[in-house]
């Protein structure tokens, strides 16, 4: 049993342009950085969705913090460190700079006494830790005292109010090294062309046509539009990648926008991301980001009349508008940007005292006691009251959980790894991060899980691709039943045949009768050899008798993203990956692989009914650790699992996307992937399946 802690800390809660969040002198935090961000995901209210329990409001627009000091770089006046911290999961992230949060800065600093106004307005120079880059801050300080009245006014804020000068002075480059940090200024990605471009903030800039939209939809439309943010999620996984920034599935950065025309020369309507739901207005240094690729030529967003000097820009969102004046050095392939400035406004909510929930903080194992106090040293001289200490510690889990998924992000696999992580960690009191190891058909995923400490911090979502066809098909570096510890079922998602809506197929039946007639006449796409798609792909052609050329993509996501866009023109995915897509048209359903009509799609036959029996892929997912994790850390992940996959949102939201949730013990998990293993081995050799 570990103790309440009750812990409280002095804080300002402030609406800094388009966004909310707590601001807090870096003396009132404790030192080391881990403290810190645990201390801020127990402000913010994080563990959950809702952020019921913090100072957040659910949505990464309010769910961002502000921690302020005097500045240790010369000619600077104010040190300014950004967080995101996560909705719905423990994560807190100081790569990406918020230039909505700031335009309180300043304000907060000059109340707080660490900036002396001087008369009518008052300027200083704000570092920004996180990009390393200054910007200029100029304030209303009538009497020498900071107001927060005026007759400023910017779209999606009421009202109006004082306003807040931003001039970004050394921003472009700040986070990558370069404005444009994969050396073009257009690059092609899987088809598509992007501008990668580090202006104030990273981001992957695409024109809204290229990817179906006008670019003038509302944030609900983008929102509801699941291939569109699957295809967007694909595009900027590469575009990190390519931008230097590594894996960025994790990260909020770069953030994805969407452009199209504007009303004139001198505006572009914007759509930004961030990074995966449609932003409500827009963030100031999107902005800046959007309004460089603006001016600057060459780019997917460049002005269709170029410019030089100063010049203003008015960069359109779903809110209303940013202005935005950049001043160009030189001229046509040579120009950059000097400076870039736009108008905030801000206002002071509260000023009080915060309380930190104990059960934030990382808890050490009972041998640790020199590391506990360690960690509770910092926070006790930063003003935070530790009233009882622990007494006893728990041995797992002691740091962030990472479930590995092996698929690409934005498919039905991450889809379910992320819906159990957002209930999953703050049941075990940590922070649980997805972890997207796409390629070779899961064996790249599957080979790191195997080889991971078996400590119970690194998990993977299994399903039937890894750890029963694809070790069938091919001999891998990995076993699937010696080298992991299964920890429990998550569910099973029936497989279904799906055809793009503007193909020229009626049925089953009439399909066959095209490929009899011309082999070869359409292709299909599958999520790599060795997964469900194509085993179901490779056994309806064995058992209709008929010839079809398949696709191997990286995953899911970008195979049914090419399925809906007609590269390829039909697909064996499971129900739980394509539902959506059928619900909203851009799919039609032929038939289902599996013995039984599936509830949510009634009228959908089997393919036995349609005329071609024998196949029946019935997708199975689960948890696994590397084998030899203890035995005890196997019961508790596999106890808090199943409490996980009892929760009515959980099983609705699985329901939702065609997952049936189904439970098991670690033993009966172990048993289901040894007969897995038999049973498509016997597919192999009777449908003579090879990798290639």
């Amino acid at each position: 049993m570990i103790p309440s802690m009750n812990k409280s800390l002095p804080c300002v809660l402030m609406r800094a342009g388009t966004s909310r969040g707590p601001f807090f002198l870096r003396e009132w935090l404790p030192e080391d950085d881990a403290t810190r961000d645990e201390v801020l995901i127990g402000a913010v209210g994080a563990s959950d969705p809702l952020q019921l329990d913090g100072v957040g409001g659910g949505s990464t627009l309010n769910s961002k913090v502000a921690i302020v000091s005097r500045s240790a770089q010369e000619g600077c006046d104010l040190d300014y460190l950004f967080a995101q911290v996560g909705v719905g999961q423990r994560s807190v992230d100081t790569r990406p700079n918020c230039g909505n949060m700031l335009s309180g800065v300043l304000p907060f600093a000059i109340e707080q006494g660490l900036i002396e106004a001087t008369e009518g307005t008052t300027t200083a120079r704000v570092f920004n830790v996180n990009t390393r880059s200054r910007i200029d801050v100029t304030v209303n300080t009538p009497g020498r005292r900071i107001t927060y009245d005026g007759d400023a006014r910017i779209d999606g804020v009421a009202g109006t109010a004082a306003p807040i000068r931003l001039n970004f002075l050394d921003a472009w480059g700040a986070v990558t090294g370069s404005v444009f940090p994969t050396g073009q200024r257009i690059d092609l990605i899987d088809g598509t062309a992007v501008t990668c471009i580090d202006a104030a903030m990273p981001l992957m800039i695409v024109r809204a046509a290229d990817l179906g939209v006008t670019g003038a939809e509302t944030p609900a439309e983008l929102d509801a539009n699941t291939a569109l943010l699957v295809r967007l999620e694909a595009l900027r996984l590469v575009a990190g990648e390519r931008m230097g920034l590594g894996d960025v599935s994790a990260s909020v950065i770069p953030k994805p926008v969407l452009v199209s025309d504007g009303y004139g020369s001198d505006s572009i309507t914007s759509r930004y991301f961030t990074p995966r739901r449609c932003h409500a207005s827009h963030a100031a240094t999107g902005a800046i980001g959007v309004a460089s690729a603006f001016a600057l030529p060459g780019t997917v967003a460049s002005s269709p009349v170029p410019g030089s000097g100063k010049r203003a820009i008015v960069v359109l969102h779903p809110a209303g508008q940013i202005d935005v004046e950049v001043e160009l050095e030189g001229s046509g392939e040579t120009a950059t940007i000097r400076t870039a400035s736009l108008v905030r406004t801000a206002r002071k909510i509260f000023q009080g005292e915060l309380h930190i929930p104990d059960y934030v903080f990382s808890r050490p194992t009972q041998g640790d006691s020199m590391n506990l106090q360690q960690l509770i040293a910092p926070a006790l001289a930063a003003g935070i009251t530790a009233l009882t200490a622990p007494a006893a510690l728990a041995a797992f889990p002691t740091k962030t959980i990472t479930i590995v998924v092996p698929t690409a992000a934005g498919g039905g696999n991450d889809a379910m790894a992320r819906t159990i992580a957002q209930k999953l960690g703050p049941l075990l009191g940590q922070t649980i991060i997805i972890d997207n190891r796409a390629g070779a058909n899961g064996s790249i995923a599957s080979e790191f899980v195997a080889r991971a400490t078996p400590d119970g911090h690194t998990l993977m979502l299994g399903y039937i691709a890894t750890h029963g066809m694809n070790p069938a098909l091919q001999k891998l570096k990995y076993d699937p039943v010696n080298d992991f510890e299964p920890i429990g079922l998550v569910g099973y998602s029936p497989t279904l045949m799906v055809a793009n809506a503007a193909v020229g197929v009626k049925d089953v039946k009439d399909l066959v009768a095209q490929l009899k007639a011309k082999p070869d006449r359409y292709t299909y796409a599958s999520a790599g050899n060795g997964t469900a798609p194509h085993f179901a792909a490779e056994l309806f052609k064995l058992n209709a008798g008929v010839v079809m050329l398949g696709v191997p993509y990286k995953g899911a996501a970008p195979a049914i993203s090419d399925t809906i866009g007609g590269q390829t023109q039909f697909m064996f995915p499971s129900l739980f990956t394509a539902y959506p897509f059928i619900k909203n048209g851009k799919l039609k359903a032929l038939a289902v692989a599996g013995p039984k009509r599936v509830a949510s799609l009634p009228d959908v036959p089997t393919l036995k009914e349609a005329g071609v029996d024998g196949v029946d892929v019935t997708q199975w997912y689960a948890i696994f650790a590397p084998a030899k994790t203890p035995k005890a850390v196997v019961d508790q992940l596999n106890k808090a699992l199943n409490q996980v996959l009892s929760d009515k949102e959980v099983i609705k939201r699985m329901e939702d996307h065609g997952a049936d949730v189904s439970t098991s013990t670690p033993e009966q998990l172990r048993t289901l992937v040894a007969s897995e293993l038999v049973k498509w081995k016997g597919v192999v050799q009777k449908a003579k399946l090879t990798a290639e």
